[in-house]
């Protein structure tokens, strides 16, 4: 089960979903157009993949906005409550935002409640907070294996270090 910290599960999937649509929305610019062009060669037109981004996220978060998250809702075999599921989408979108944003210095990073929730939902799967250093897109990084742990954090988090990455 996801941490029951932050703020309630419809706002923070909106204000996770805001953030990545405001790289998303801006991706057919210079700054990302090869980027764009390599990752989603699928589409013959960014326009088309953007479009359709955007589309699901403003109907995930419609949805969210009137969703019981008491209600318990059946997902890819699982059944788990709306709050719960709302929170996985915002944490998954907060994480693929910074994967969005590796190689876009200039783009907007995610939100502060997003990465607010990516730190609670890594500290559940560790079983305790991380390094008091780490900042939340580091500890989003490593936790999720996008960056290696150094020799340094694997000694200072011992045995646990073997559990990284948390998720990916």
């Amino acid at each position: 089960m996801i941490a029951e910290e932050g703020p309630a599960p419809a706002r923070l999937l909106r204000s996770a979903y805001e953030a990545v649509s405001a790289v998303v929305a801006d991706l057919g610019s210079a700054n990302g157009r090869r980027w764009v062009r390599v990752n989603a060669g699928m589409f013959l037109d960014l326009g088309r993949l953007r479009g359709l981004f955007l589309e699901t996220l403003a109907a995930a978060v419609h949805a969210g906005a009137s969703a019981d998250p008491d209600r318990r809702v059946a997902t890819q075999g699982h059944v788990l409550t709306a709050g719960d599921l709302m929170t996985t989408l915002a944490v998954e979108a907060t994480v693929h935002h910074l994967d969005l944003t590796v190689r876009l210095p200039l783009a907007p990073g995610p939100s502060s409640e997003g990465l607010t929730a990516v730190r609670a939902t890594l500290d559940c799967l560790l079983g305790r907070p991380a390094l008091p250093g780490w900042s939340d897109r580091h500890y989003a990084r490593v936790g999720t294996g996008r960056t290696p742990l150094t020799d340094a954090e694997r000694t200072a988090l011992g045995a646990a270090a073997d559990r990284f990455p948390l998720f990916g």
